[in-house]
């Protein structure tokens, strides 16, 4: 680089939009890192450490990328790359979105969590609910008997006081026969309400502690529910996913700062794809070029060395040792 003067400027550039791009993920992952152990320390640190490995991957990235004059091969060598960098991105800007939004993101946290604590109580009530409404609905039952008892039994009291005052039944006043069976029929009648009240009554009360006792189950099952705040990486990322699906404002605005760091995290790859095959790439091909002239030789050597190794084998062990080495060269 030092015998290209007119390329510091563009690597330069290249260098620093690394640079920043490391930063920015450092402070992205120490926020987002930072919501998850609660200690400014420890998010620091390990936010640091990620900056360093997004900026050396980085810096790989766009320096293993070779300039050759041939648009379409050095376009497939760097879409990889590409699709690298435009993952890194994402996952740069996620944790610095969550914090340019955190004003808009914590009510929604709120409201998530409302939910999700009415959801847990449904939960909880919908494992006792179907012996609640049995409970209910044979307490109903034996209810339903008594009153039915009831009815028939005022039914019978009413048709042997009509019989006694000649306003129903045989229509003539008096306290004769028919007026007795009526009568004993009411009194039966009666007899069999008492003895339904009883059996259904020691019944109804029972059931009607266990439906208590199923309430207590239920209100303590309610009260031992852990209360646990939403305020993680994920439940962060939900709520923003909320947002956005609620208002096109947010979703517009998700969209752009998310282009904007594929753009920043993709913009030295494009520098260097759309970039002129300049003076520093003519001097790294010569120099890589030196490399490989080195290799052949010694490759060449050693081969030939072999070669003189064989001279006391016999005709065809010689003719198989310089066969494969002729191979080895022909197909390095």
């Amino acid at each position: 680089m030092r015998r290209c003067s007119t390329e510091s400027s563009r690597y330069a550039g290249i260098g620093a939009t690394i640079l920043f791009t490391g930063v920015f993920a450092s402070l992205a992952s120490a926020y987002a890192l930072y919501t998850i152990f609660d200690s400014v320390w420890i998010a620091g640190m390990l936010g640091v450490l990620w900056g360093g490995l997004v900026f050396n991957l980085d810096r790989y990235i766009v320096s293993s990328m070779r300039k050759e004059g041939k648009p379409r091969r050095e376009f497939m060598q760097a879409l990889p790359r590409l699709v690298l960098a435009v993952i890194i991105s994402i996952v740069i800007a996620k944790p610095l979105e969550l914090k340019i939004f955190e004003k808009e993101i914590e009510p929604e946290l709120v409201l998530m969590e409302q939910q999700k604590f009415a959801e847990q109580e449904e939960n909880v009530r919908a494992r006792y609910l179907p012996l609640q409404d049995s409970l209910k609905q044979e307490i109903l039952a034996l209810k339903a008997e008594i009153a039915r008892q009831a009815d028939k039994r005022d039914a019978l009291v009413r048709i042997a006081q009509e019989e006694a005052d000649g306003t129903g039944g045989s229509k003539q006043r008096n306290l004769g026969p028919i007026y007795k069976v009526k009568k004993a029929n009411a009194d039966s009648a009666q007899i069999a309400l008492v003895k339904t009240e009883v059996l259904n009554g020691s019944r109804i009360r029972l059931l009607e502690s266990m439906v208590t006792s199923n309430d207590s189950l239920i209100t303590f099952g309610i009260g031992a529910l852990v209360r646990g705040r939403m305020n993680g990486p994920s439940g962060r990322m939900e709520a923003l996913a909320r947002l956005t699906a609620e208002s096109s404002a947010m979703a517009w605005a998700h969209w752009f700062i998310m282009l904007l760091f594929i753009a920043i995290e993709t913009a030295p790859v494009f520098v260097k794809l759309i970039s002129a095959k300049g003076p520093y790439d003519n001097l790294l091909a010569v120099e890589e070029h030196s490399f490989y002239i080195v290799e052949v030789e010694e490759i060449g050597r050693a081969n030939a060395a072999a070669k003189g190794r064989t001279v006391d084998l016999e005709s065809h062990e010689r003719d198989f040792i310089s066969s494969r080495l002729d191979a080895k060269i022909d197909n390095p």
